[in-house]
């Protein structure tokens, strides 16, 4: 037992001197490991890096498939390992519902405004078309675009870069005076420079810069393969986790049979490295049965848990941060899609209910609110202890109907009286 003991107390002292030495390694992304380790490869001419990254993924898919391609086993193949980011046309289509657009006849206009909103965000069509399609004037056309102010991403459904700013300033939080002035500027644009005297100038100026312009900006950024570290199974018979190998480089050690110190150095520096890559390997495999067993509704169609970093450093014996550079730039494919291992980690409010899910429940609350007397925070504040059984303070809920840039109960009940 006491040989047993000291040798697992030696493995892991080595383990974890060789964690501390290739740090590097472990906080790689799986598509950044090659180009650490061919930095290493360059000091050290007893050692080769191979790539299994480059082979795996040429082989799957060609130059042709990734930029051009038309659809086919090939670009399926890389939609699945590419997290997906909706398009603008998807996200729209998700809102177009009450209470912005509460009947048939403003749902469909809706949707007919979509169909001319161009890649950018901006509607590019004719709003007398589309009155006349419908049977209706070009002002209650108007009354309804103007809606989508209220949508994400904000500023889309704009005629230019001006009302896009203008529609995202309804959504900025910006208070007064300092709104009325951006306001202004704004409704004005090409005689900006007459408001250089105002007291808030700057002020203002610098609330415009934040403003994103085109709207769409970050819809138009193309999606970027991603190739994940942990490859999550589900079958009738259970969960299996496994380790993506087919895209980690290999290191040959090239042993010239010379007795050196400068040789052996090298070649014990290769062989650390090749300890470093099995940690890696075996770090991101154990936090993957760990995600399993604290995730494992999710795996079957549920939430995600509040998850600590400090449950999983436990179980290491490391620190918290080590863990959190661990995870860093990694991700993790199952049934449901490729997600980042960051995001197995939420906050909670306790051990049974995490933030997403207050989140989703005052989403939900407020979609279903009445309309003449709008759920205050404080309020909601009260449904959520009733409902999940916690404590929570009001300034919280407040905090996250931001982040949701949902309005305060004044500002919907103005908004619903509007609409």
């Amino acid at each position: 037992m006491r040989l047993r003991q000291s040798q697992s107390v030696q493995t892991k002292t080595k383990l974890s001197n060789t964690l501390r030495s290739w740090l590097p390694i472990l906080q790689a992304g799986l598509e950044e490991l090659e180009e650490e380790l061919k930095a290493y490869e360059k000091e050290n001419p007893y050692m080769e890096v191979r790539s299994g990254f480059e082979s795996q993924f040429s082989a799957i898919f060609t130059k042709k498939v990734l930029y051009h391609g038309d659809r086919s086993s090939s670009s399926e193949a890389i939609e699945a390992l590419t997290v997906h980011r909706k398009s603008i046309y998807e996200l729209l289509y998700e809102q177009i519902n009450a209470p912005l657009f509460p009947t048939p006849l403003s749902e469909s206009v809706a949707y007919a405004l979509i169909e001319e909103i161009g890649s950018e965000g901006y509607f590019e069509g004719e709003i007398e078309a589309i009155a006349e399609r419908f049977g209706i004037s070009s002002s209650q056309v108007e009354k309804i675009r103007h809606r989508f102010a209220y949508l994400d991403p904000p500023g889309v459904g704009a005629l230019n870069a001006p009302e896009a700013m203008l529609f995202q300033l309804r959504q900025s939080g910006v208070e007064e005076p300092i709104y009325s002035l951006v306001e202004q500027m704004l409704e004005d644009f090409e005689n900006i420079g007459r408001f250089r005297g105002h007291n808030d100038y700057e002020a203002a100026l610098k609330v415009i810069r934040t403003f994103k312009n085109p709207p769409a900006i970050e819809t138009l950024e193309a999606s970027v393969p991603i190739i994940p570290d942990l490859v999550i199974t589900t079958t009738s018979e259970g969960i299996d986790v496994a380790i993506n190998d087919a895209f980690y480089p290999d290191i040959h050690i090239e042993e010239d049979g010379c007795d050196h110190a400068f040789v052996r150095k090298k070649i014990k520096e290769a062989r650390d490295l090749i300890d470093a890559l099995q940690m890696r390997k075996a770090t991101l495999y154990k936090i993957g049965l760990m995600i399993v067993e604290f995730q494992y509704d999710f795996f079957h169609g549920g939430d995600i848990r509040p998850m600590k970093l400090k449950d999983i450093a436990e179980e290491f014996d490391h620190n918290p941060s080590t863990i959190s550079r661990a995870i860093a730039n990694k991700y993790l494919m199952c049934d449901r899609g490729i997600f980042p291992m960051k995001s197995f980690f939420t906050a909670g409010i306790d051990e049974e209910v995490s933030n997403a899910s207050i989140k989703r429940f005052i989403t939900e609350a407020i979609a279903s609110e009445d309309r003449n007397k709008p759920l205050s925070d404080q309020k909601l504040l009260e449904m959520i202890e009733a409902k999940f059984g916690v404590k929570m303070v009001r300034r919280t809920v407040t905090k996250y109907r931001k982040q949701m840039q949902i309005g305060g109960s004044s500002e919907r009940k103005r908004f619903y009286r509007l609409a």
